[in-house]
């Protein structure tokens, strides 16, 4: 029962943190890139950010850039998301998801190309 579970999702007001996770069970996170994506009413799901295998590189979408933070600790089997100075238009569900690839390379947007998905955690950015 190979799985990711999100967590940490919540309404908070415009400026605040959150800090999400993304737990593996039933297989090894540290043998896979980790994808945040995240989807707002009416919008396409998009790709937020991105941690290689080893968590030496990352990628971000321009609009959380210097606001989010991603981190791993393969150790226990999770992956980070922090998130910093949340915005109102941050409110979406934030997925996170897998590839057993080295790096997140030019690809790392691509949904089909994650083969699990978590189920999804709310975040609510309001006042």
């Amino acid at each position: 029962q190979s799985q990711l579970v999100e967590s940490g999702g919540g309404l908070v007001q415009p400026g605040g943190s959150l800090r999400l996770s993304c737990a593996a069970s039933g297989f090894t996170l540290g043998y896979y890139t980790i994808g945040w994506f995240r989807q707002a009413p009416g919008k396409e799901r998009e790709g937020v950010s991105c941690i290689s295998r080893s968590g030496d590189s990352t990628n971000y979408a321009d609009s959380v850039l210097g606001r989010f933070t991603i981190s791993r600790d393969n150790a226990k089997n999770t992956v980070y998301l922090q998130m910093n100075s949340l915005k109102p238009e941050d409110t979406a569900v934030y997925y996170c998801a897998a590839r057993p690839l080295l790096s997140c390379g030019s690809t790392w947007t691509t949904r089909v190309s994650y083969g699990y998905w978590g189920q999804g955690t709310q975040v609510t950015v309001s006042s």
